[in-house]
């Protein structure tokens, strides 16, 4: 016989062991290499990842980046960089995605590889991104983390192209693209900063021409989520 409840209390919830990822698979997403940890961008990361680009990306003088958002004053930088990774999350679709990878090296944060492809079921071409905390550049680690996410894309999503560009002035971005067999395809020249010229040196690899290295990347996670990039 069913006892009646007391007044006012609740009926129990039984816990779930279910995570963000059961519903959003692309964050149980895994990349390995021999030093390094690449899983997508989550909330949890945020505050760490706003640190590390608030304790400095590149010196002053320079700006990497296409779009300057580091010119942003001190103040400005936080909220800009969590409204581009939220709007970046909400907009991706299969015809149009984009993952942030956080780059972990013995658990530390050391900066963010993002891989995305728009209309990649038909055109099989993904492009790549990146930037690394000042502390750990010269180390090898921007190689390592760029050859993962191509890797990736070549073996297990079936890309036949991987697409990267880099001004002219940005010698370590164009060193790890030599690295890794991309070749010159084409130069845009844009504005960098108000009133600033700058020449983006546009660079590509394919299957056979990119440069592999003794390592393979171990991936985790993708079964799960192969129809967020569209395949």
């Amino acid at each position: 016989m069913c006892r009646p409840r007391p007044h006012g209390t609740l009926p129990d919830v039984s816990p779930t062991s279910r995570t963000l990822a059961a519903y959003w698979p692309i964050f149980g997403l895994r990349l390995t290499t021999p030093r390094l940890l690449l899983t997508p961008l989550q909330d949890a990361d945020l505050p760490e990842t706003c640190e590390l680009i608030l304790a400095g990306i590149h010196d002053s003088d320079l700006m990497p980046f296409k779009i300057p958002w580091t010119d942003a004053p001190r103040d400005e930088i936080v909220p800009n960089a969590l409204r581009f990774y939220w709007s970046s999350r909400a907009s991706s679709t299969p015809d149009n995605w984009a993952v942030p990878f956080m780059v972990r090296r013995r658990g530390d944060l050391v900066g963010m590889q993002e891989l995305s492809g728009r209309n990649f079921a038909v055109t099989r071409t993904v492009n790549t991104a990146s930037w690394l905390g000042r502390p750990f550049q010269g180390q090898g680690i921007g190689t390592e983390m760029r050859s993962a996410v191509v890797q990736f894309a070549f073996d297990h999503l079936r890309a036949e192209r991987a697409d990267s560009g880099a001004f002219l002035d940005n010698l370590q971005s164009l060193a790890v693209s030599r690295k890794l067999g991309y070749r010159p395809d084409g130069t845009v020249v844009r504005q960098r900063r108000p009133g600033e010229r700058a020449i983006e040196q546009r660079l590509t690899v394919d299957r056979a021409t990119f440069v592999r290295p003794d390592w393979m990347v171990q991936i985790r996670g993708l079964p799960a989520c192969r129809a967020y990039f569209g395949v």
